[in-house]
């Protein structure tokens, strides 16, 4: 098996910096692709976090101008990732969220600072990287949108004869990276691009149609998602575009770092666990109930909540359902940060019944693990979610994932319902649609389940082995690599052969 280069292009990376799930995937993508034969370098913009860990640094280009000023390309290592690192003060060093400033706006040059970013993700494709030529460019959401249409138009300025193939992946299709038209002349585009089959978007300039229009192959996070999105609800003014390449649309379902995500070994649980020691997961249920403010009352189903609070996520629903959810006897833990309505809603409710409800709105990555650990059951009641990490989480935990029947919600876990639980496969709790009186009903069920102790331990035993690890999509992954590189290969391959047979 031949060795594949890619070259993967995003705007976040765990443990580096880290927004939502983009990261992890960008993190832990690289390392279960190796045994596929597949070697990634990691593009990302130099963040203060990212110059801080880079390690063995090497300046390897200089790009005189950029889309915004100039700019070093710089390698070197990060986290066990072989990084390529795009130095440029102006753009990216700034403390805090990467995509929105300390106004809580976005930041007025993020044209600029990911259009760069995509240009130079294009220029290693073309070869300007000593030693390093990738077969592949894998863009990552909007922030590496432009990337493909970079290595489309500017073929004519680098002496390499064939560009690599490109992948553009969808993380979350409500996130387009959408600007005026006015921005064209400054993104050294050539004018040919703006067009319907170029960056054109709706009289703007969009970054992730940009990559779906030009991309070899165009994957979601998940096989439902990829299929919702080709409907006006999920594809949110690009189903069109995606109905006519639907040939090249993949849906891929994310893995999790099973390693660092591992309820054996985890040094952040008071009492590490596995499927057959589970009993000793009840630490981890009187940690989370004493951090959370909740009282302690071992006998009682106590439901997590581990989520950017957003309507996207379906909480304000949840809030709607709390209720119901307090009059059965349960517990509620809330950890996460978000629209401030639903912090605010979430705040007065564990006022309201205290300990019943207890909320930290923080970002707090070992809490997050004690969360997984020490809940009985995690709510994930989105209204879209292109794939989701936290009921992925949650089942490697023995946390049931009560879930809508969404995206990768719906690929990951497998309902409790009557032929499930008889045949001994149910991992979970689904629900449909998004609605108040649904998840109710869902609480509900989830409850009588929990009643039935045993029927309760057999769905744990199920979902703490289902493997959500990334070997399987590193695989499907890797197979895409492949085919395209041997689409692009063919006709190289097909004039040879014309040539040899005709010569003399």
């Amino acid at each position: 098996m031949s060795s594949i280069e890619v070259l993967s292009v995003a705007s976040e990376v765990f443990p580096l910096l880290k927004t939502g799930g983009l990261a992890d995937v960008a993190g832990a993508l690289p390392t279960a692709l190796a045994p596929e034969g597949v070697a990634v370098r990691t593009l990302m913009p130099g963040y203060p976090t990212v110059m801080a860990a880079l390690q063995g640094v090497t300046e390897v280009h200089r790009f005189a101008e950029l889309v915004g000023g100039p700019a070093r390309l710089l390698a070197g290592t990060a986290a066990g990732l072989d990084m390529l690192v795009l130095d440029a003060p102006a753009l990216y060093d700034r403390p805090g969220n990467p995509y929105i400033g300390p106004d809580g706006h976005d930041w007025p040059d993020n044209a600029q600072r990911f259009a760069s970013l995509a240009r130079a993700a294009a220029a290693i494709g073309h070869g300007v990287c000593p030693g390093f030529v990738p077969d592949i460019v894998h863009a990552h959401d909007w922030q590496a949108g432009l990337a493909p249409a970079y290595l489309a138009y500017d073929v004519d300025r680098y002496p390499r004869a064939i560009t690599p193939g490109t992948v553009m992946t969808v993380h979350n299709m409500a996130f387009q990276g959408r600007f005026p038209a006015s921005l064209m002349p400054s993104l050294g585009l050539p004018d040919r691009a703006y067009a319907v089959d170029g960056v054109e978007f709706y009289g703007g300039i969009g970054y992730l149609k940009a990559g779906l229009q030009l991309a070899d192959r165009i994957t979601t996070v998940s096989p439902t998602y990829a299929a919702e999105v080709l409907g006006a609800a999920a594809g949110m003014g690009l189903e069109g575009l995606l109905r006519h390449r639907a040939d090249v649309l993949y849906g891929i379902v994310n893995g999790i770092d099973d390693v660092v995500w591992n309820p054996a070994t985890d040094t952040t649980l008071p009492a590490p666990f596995d499927a057959t020691t589970i009993a000793r997961r009840e630490a981890s249920r009187a940690a989370l109930r004493a951090r959370m403010g909740l009282d302690e009352e071992p006998d009682t189903l106590l439901f997590g909540v581990v989520s950017r609070l957003s309507w996207q996520k379906g909480l304000d629903i949840l809030q709607e359902a709390l209720p119901r959810l307090i009059a059965a006897g349960c517990q509620l833990a809330v950890l996460g940060t978000g629209e401030p309505a639903i912090e605010q809603a979430f705040r007065a409710a564990a006022a309201a019944h205290p300990g019943r409800v207890g909320c930290l709105f923080a970002y707090d990555e070992p809490l997050a693990h004690l969360m997984q650990a020490g809940s009985d059951a995690l709510l994930v009641p989105s209204r879209f979610e292109p794939c989701g990490l936290t009921q992925l989480y949650a089942l490697r935990y023995g946390a049931l994932p009560v879930v809508a029947r969404v995206g990768g919600l719906a690929d990951t876990v497998i309902d409790a319902n009557a032929m499930a639980l008889a045949r001994g496969v149910a991992t979970g709790v689904q629900f449909a649609p998004t609605t108040r009186g649904m998840l109710e009903f869902a609480i509900r069920r989830t409850v009588d389940l929990w009643r039935d102790r045993s029927a309760w331990q057999a769905i744990q035993q199920n979902a703490m082995a289902t493997d959500v690890s990334w070997r399987t999509p590193a695989r499907h992954y890797a197979r895409l690599y492949r085919e395209i590189l041997a689409e692009r290969a063919a006709p190289v391959a097909s004039r040879a052969t014309r040539l040899e047979t005709s010569t003399p």
